[in-house]
């Protein structure tokens, strides 16, 4: 299939501008040709006066399964949040609810203009069947906590790996996960850093998210978290690290010039009162970061027009800067940099020829856009996920003119209803 979207309005974040009045040519899968008045021949044209097509979003941290959980329990810290409420909940889930909660979750995404994520959970062959079903672009990480099962989760690992892993024309990956260097020991870290090295040499995991984390591994390593694991060898993988609401500056200087890549939560870092991840000093000194929404239930949406949002301004409030994160560095996190942070930047991120045509088109026919005075502004400070008119993954819609085009959407939102239902007795 070929689609020609004429004369339309895209985000070029390389150049850090709107193009205006280009054509946008896609075939098989790929944006092959950008330009203006372009003599092509497509199965499908698309008039692109009122939209503005955007690089698709990148969720760059979550938990889709954890969908099911949303406003299951809230106005918590977070120790209590995950051991009083979240794991003795998560611990009744089964392998379909984790399905129909991930599909459900990637289906908020997809109508809020994203087209890729990073997930941490369980039970992630059924994610990546979701995944599968729904067309999304997707790095599955099987999270890996150190009990009496440590070993066998490192199997599941492995055979995730060995059975995903660039799936679905590619669009899978699979990624060795520790949780936290909370949940698992000096040596099973080891093990899991031994592992991603037989893998692409990519790790995921949640670091430096709370004060206690911080001074739980001073007491007992004499080190802070970032130095804790380049002590162990992983700052020499492609670290994707979730939150680093409280990386020191000391830190910033040890990774600035290594593979690791922060992921912003300022959503569940808000509402978990987590603290404020020093994103503009990672910034400046460059520091290559991206966003993610966390799971349902620490924000509790999968929403990352709100994430753009809020991540920009809370930190101009922190900083009393008005200037600190402005709107294209934000949108860049969402796009070309969360795509490096997942080591997809040759694949994904900005609109150029030869990239996979996963794109966001918005239709500018809206109070969001109106006036159209600064879209850069506009997508960052006013857009809202009703405006996501289409989406495309490898050049396929998802959706289209607002309705998902491969699952029922009724029938998703009543399944995960009647599984929560069910879910609250067992």
């Amino acid at each position: 299939m070929s689609l020609l979207i004429r004369n339309t309005r895209f985000l070029d974040v390389i150049e850090e501008k709107i193009q205006e009045d280009m054509d946008l040519y896609i075939e098989e899968g790929r944006i092959a040709k950008i330009g203006k008045n372009l003599d092509v021949l497509a199965d499908e044209v698309l008039d692109g006066r009122e939209k503005l097509v955007t690089p698709g979003f990148i969720n760059g941290h979550t938990h889709l399964g954890m969908s099911l959980l949303r406003n299951y329990a809230d106005d918590l810290e977070l120790q209590t949040w995950l051991e009083d409420a979240i794991w003795p909940i998560e611990a009744k889930l089964n392998r379909e609810d984790i399905y129909w909660g991930s599909l459900l979750s990637m289906a908020e995404m997809i109508r809020s203009g994203a087209t890729c994520f990073c997930d941490q959970y369980y039970e992630m062959d059924r994610v990546g069947d979701a995944a599968l079903e729904i067309g999304m672009r997707g790095i599955l990480t099987r999270g890996l906590i150190e009990d009496g099962d440590k070993d066998l989760k490192l199997d599941q690992t492995r055979a995730l790996y060995q059975k995903y892993h660039k799936k679905g024309k590619g669009r899978l990956r699979v990624v060795p996960s520790p949780h936290a260097i909370y949940t698992c020991g000096e040596d099973y870290l080891k093990e899991i850093i031994d592992l991603a090295k037989e893998m692409d040499g990519v790790i995921n995991i949640h670091m430096s998210e709370t004060i206690k984390e911080v001074e739980d591994c001073k007491r007992d390593h004499y080190m802070t978290p970032i130095q804790y694991i380049e002590s162990l060898g992983m700052l020499d993988l492609h670290v994707i690290a979730a939150h680093c609401v409280h990386i020191t500056e000391e830190e910033m200087d040890l990774v600035k010039n290594r593979r690791f890549y922060p992921i912003y939560n300022p959503s569940s870092n808000l509402k978990l009162a987590s603290g404020f991840t020093p994103v503009q000093k990672m910034l400046d000194k460059g520091i290559v970061m991206g966003i993610g929404t966390d799971g349902d239930s620490s924000n509790n949406n999968q929403n990352i027009l709100e994430e753009i949002h809020i991540g920009s301004i809370v930190n101009k409030a922190v900083s009393m800067d008005p200037k600190a994160l402005p709107a294209m560095e934000i949108l860049k996190m969402a796009t070309i940099n969360g795509a490096k942070a997942l080591g997809l930047e040759d694949q994904v991120g900005s609109i150029e020829e030869g990239k996979a045509a996963d794109l966001a088109i918005f239709n500018l026919k809206s109070a969001s856009f109106t006036p159209k005075n600064n879209l850069i502004s506009a997508l960052c400070y006013s857009a809202q996920a009703e405006d996501v008119e289409s989406v495309l993954i490898d050049g396929e819609f998802v959706l289209k003119d607002r309705q998902l085009t491969k699952i029922d959407y009724d029938n998703l939102l009543k399944t995960v209803q009647d599984r929560m239902d069910q879910l609250v007795r067992r």
